[in-house]
């Protein structure tokens, strides 16, 4: 089930805080709803994530209790373990089709079709996380299974993270701290994101999914540059509306979650953009895969070559398809070439120039990234150039409703609306007078419930409820 959804919201959420709060039993609740939130929508798979919560608990052991050679085989075979769960799942079935197109046989019986598991990419890299760190000695590993199995399976961040590693949580899944702030903040956060998500991503998929479902020669140079806009603001406010959430989530529970999302469209950079999107996913290539590779110690030739490799493997992580792979590729080239020279250039140009620079190649980057294959890619490209023979109207695709929520969106994209909002806090704070700082915070409260209130009749009312990170 997804956070955005009736089940959720209204039966798993309140029930499992209800038993989190009235038994003494905290890490075992929370142990179980999990698997059962998981269990919820993969059935019999959930032996996949119990399999991988034992079998990297006893790694992690056997690790803390070698050393030398014997430690390192240890990891070396856990990671393998690991990354064979996640070839098997989820690239199997491209590698077999594309050999079988190599050899000419796309017919071939033998071709895989698997299934591919909830959350297998997050969870996974989280088992490795916690193998890294207890062999570094970062962290202990856990004391129990059962707290192996929280820290892997904890429901929050399972299916679409943030990427949580282990030593920046492993205290906090022994002892936390409960109180009525971190529960408040947390809930505030949850329902901001659940807004981005039902009112601004929900929304703006709309247009997205028609402009690609689309014969791209069809299309009109607006309408194609729409359809990527709007799969831009959807993508973005979708990913990270569920991360808000998930920190929301974490908080009520005691958790602390690190940040996920820093308004990456108001990056000057494409290096700077990956600072602020999926940070927790380029901290992890950055720490686990970067650097062990050697990072940018052994010269400039070196350095390019990791960093194309690094997104290569982040494009692949993303999914199972060529599209996926060369928008990889098509970041780790534009890294390059600033680490080459041309974030010097950039600097010296008008800020303006650097944002339409980054956004131009984001936005193309987008097409890739929500194209069905890449002779669609390429179809769309050239319609976003004009070579369209569409005449199709722009007006078709936005009615008042998906107008004002695109612009919403692109204003909540920045810091603005934060930064106002900080402000007149800070001055109620500084004003003696008590009724103006109660009224202020109970507007501030009248907004979020009216938040909520809106995203659940969204909710409640059948509306289209897609979530592109679910199947990752």
């Amino acid at each position: 089930m997804v956070f955005s959804s009736v089940h959720f919201l209204f039966y798993f959420l309140p029930g499992l805080l209800a038993l989190y709060f009235l038994t003494p039993w905290k890490n075992a609740v929370l142990l179980v709803m999990s698997i059962i939130f998981y269990a919820w929508g993969e059935g019999t798979y959930v032996a996949l994530i119990l399999g991988s919560i034992v079998v990297n608990h006893l790694f992690a052991k056997a690790i803390e209790d070698n050393e030398g050679f014997r430690r390192k085989a240890l990891l070396a075979s856990g990671v393998v373990v690991n990354l064979s769960l996640l070839a098997a799942f989820k690239y199997a079935g491209f590698a077999t089709a594309n050999i079988a197109m190599l050899f000419d046989a796309p017919d071939a019986s033998w071709v895989i079709e698997p299934h591919l598991p909830l959350g297998i990419s997050f969870f996974t890299f989280q088992a490795l996380s916690y193998l890294v760190d207890v062999f570094r000695r970062d962290a202990k590993p856990a004391p129990t299974i059962y707290t192996t199995g929280l820290y892997i399976a904890l429901f929050p961040q399972l299916i679409a993270g943030p990427i949580v590693r282990y030593k920046t949580i492993a205290k906090q899944l022994i002892q936390r701290r409960h109180n009525a702030q971190k529960f408040a903040a947390g809930v505030q956060l949850f329902i901001l994101g659940l807004g981005q998500k039902v009112l601004i991503a929900n929304v703006a998929a709309g247009p997205a999914d028609r402009i690609f479902a689309l014969d791209p020669s069809s299309l009109s140079m607006a309408v194609a540059w729409l359809g990527a806009a709007a799969y831009g603001i959807q993508i973005f406010f979708d990913f990270a509306g569920y991360s808000n959430m998930a920190m929301g989530l974490g908080l009520m529970f005691g958790f602390r979650f690190p940040r996920n999302f820093y308004y990456p469209y108001t990056a000057q950079s494409v290096t700077e953009f990956w600072r602020r999107w999926h940070i927790t996913l380029s901290q992890w290539f950055r720490d686990y895969v970067y650097i062990p590779l050697g990072g940018n110690r052994k010269g400039p030739w070196r350095t390019y070559a990791n960093l194309v490799l690094v997104f290569l493997l982040c494009g692949l992580w993303h999914g199972a398809a060529w599209t996926f792979i060369i928008w990889g590729a098509w970041h780790g080239c534009f890294l390059v070439m600033e680490r080459a020279g041309l974030s010097r250039a950039l600097a010296r140009a008008w800020r303006p120039v650097r944002h339409v620079y980054l956004l131009l190649a984001v936005t193309l980057g987008w097409v890739l990234f929500r194209a069905d294959s890449l002779p669609h890619a390429v179809s769309y490209f050239a319609a976003m150039t004009g070579a369209g023979a569409g005449d199709v109207d722009v007006s078709l695709f936005l009615s008042d409703g998906v107008r004002h929520m695109l612009l919403l969106g692109a204003l909540l994209a920045t810091p603005i609306p934060e930064t106002v909002f900080r402000h007149f806090e800070r001055r109620l704070r500084r004003r003696a007078e008590a009724p103006a700082y109660v009224a202020g915070f109970a507007g501030a409260w009248a907004g979020l419930f009216a938040i909520m209130f809106l995203s659940i009749t969204f909710v409640a009312g059948g509306a289209y409820n897609p979530f592109i990170y679910f199947r990752f």
